[in-house]
């Protein structure tokens, strides 16, 4: 890390890079990139490469097109899959002609939530993320199919596990990438993988995220495979989730962190807590932004659908990891992999410091297994649903003043715009169940 321009035109002349990536995501979560030959590449360490906004998703009408794509310098990495003409990346952040920030640019969206936690006094905001996925064979013309690649289940291994060569090569590629990494294994489900990598401070891990998800693609691929990071892509089977494990830091040390408590968690910790609880159901649109999102959120497969935390309970959504000291940290287990890493982080981020702004109170911990809690039970206990559908979690998200303020208006306009769409196309289309339940019986 902390590369100059020199550096990087030095890097690239040793290992004779011939394109460079210009990497950026849009409003869906979707990496999108603007690709040079080498001979650009000083213009764009002078920040002055422009590409057509109106191209691309949530951004910019024609008639405003320009933007300019302003490389992180920190970002820079060499592809390792590619021996000849090597390809490098560079991932931007987005500016306007005048010189401002795009208002819609996710990257920029989760800066500006991070500078409002560090004029609260926090100076950092460390993420460990757990993107699972599926590994799919391909048909002869390398299209996906949904035939798993293996049946093992969780920590199995081969032969049970095929998918252990693929997992390793995206390993070894990971960490010539400049990634820790921590573990891998087969997850709970069929076919269903998870690659866990270190901690990083919020823009870090989010770039990491994207990065991670090209680099698994792409190596499944060599391997005649299909990754996908579809939350919920079989019936009957667990879904993909992308916990989040989250710290707040400040004067060095961990904010959440009080070793006097029977917890170990400091108020901090809780007010962060009761206010990512109080706006779970408006930030579930960003956390969980497909209609599949909702399929994975139902009891029976491990993931969360109840508004309610724990240090000893993974049913509820958030989770207190054994780990005190420095590593106290809140784990969220609703979020999943479909959802834009940018715009995840700046929600949480800004329920939690709602919530310690106005020192909202934490309710007391759920022990038991909410799953086979009675409603009236759940409610006696102050535990609220997740929404069921996407259609419910935009209602939400409409009539959280804090979380539309996080997205600011230019993003939340074209995210909802984009998303009511989704939802209108998935609400009209005739679905293979139906036609299997009714077509005969009617």
């Amino acid at each position: 890390m902390g590369y100059t321009k020199e550096d990087i035109k030095r890097i690239a002349a040793e290992e004779n890079v011939r394109f460079i990536r210009l990497q950026f995501t849009d409003l869906l979560g979707s990496v999108k990139n603007v690709e040079i030959p080498v001979s650009q590449l000083d213009k764009a360490l002078d920040n002055k490469m422009m590409f057509d906004g109106s191209s691309i998703e949530g951004y910019v009408r024609i008639e405003e097109s320009d933007m300019y794509l302003v490389p992180d310098l920190d970002t820079w990495v060499v592809f390792p899959w590619v021996t000849e003409d090597r390809i490098a990346r560079l991932i931007c952040d987005i500016y306007m002609p005048d010189g401002t920030p795009f208002a819609g640019d996710p990257r920029g969206i989760l800066k500006r939530v991070l500078k409002e936690a560090e004029e609260m006094g926090f100076t950092s905001m460390n993420v460990g993320p757990e993107p699972e996925f599926f590994l799919f064979k391909t048909d002869e013309k390398g299209n996906p199919t949904t035939e798993l690649n293996d049946h093992g289940g969780y920590f199995d291994l081969a032969p049970m596990d095929l998918g252990e060569n693929c997992r390793r090569d995206i390993v070894l590629t990971l960490e010539e990438m400049g990634f820790e990494i921590e573990a891998s294994h087969h997850e709970v489900a069929p076919g269903q993988h998870e690659i866990d990598f270190k901690y990083a401070d919020a823009i870090r891990a989010a770039d990491q995220i994207q990065t991670f998800k090209l680099v698994v693609k792409t190596v499944a691929r060599v391997h005649g495979l299909h990754a996908s990071f579809m939350p919920k892509p079989l019936y009957g089977s667990n879904g993909s989730g992308m916990h989040c494990h989250v710290s707040l830091f400040k004067d060095g040390e961990n904010a959440f962190y009080d070793e006097s408590d029977p917890l170990g968690l400091s108020e901090t910790a809780r007010y962060f807590m009761a206010g990512v609880m109080h706006h779970a159901r408006a930030m579930a649109a960003i956390t969980n932004p497909t209609v599949n999102s909702y399929k994975r959120l139902v009891p029976g497969y491990e993931a969360p659908c109840y508004v309610a935390w724990s240090a000893s309970n993974r049913s509820p959504m958030i989770r207190i990891p054994a780990s005190r000291g420095i590593s106290t940290r809140v784990e969220l287990r609703n979020p999943d992999p479909a959802a834009n890493p940018y715009l995840t982080l700046a929600v949480i981020l800004k329920a939690g410091l709602d919530g310690i702004r106005n020192k909202m109170t934490l309710v007391a911990p759920t022990d038991r297994n909410i799953y086979i809690m009675t409603e009236e039970e759940r409610l006696d206990d102050n535990i609220h649903s997740l929404p069921t559908d996407l259609r419910e979690a935009l209602n939400e998200l409409l009539r959280s003043d804090v979380i539309c303020d996080a997205l600011g208006d230019h993003a939340l306009a074209h995210f909802y715009e984009l998303k009511e769409i989704e939802w209108d196309m998935y609400r009209t289309q005739v679905h293979q169940w139906e036609l299997d339940q009714y077509l005969t019986h009617y």
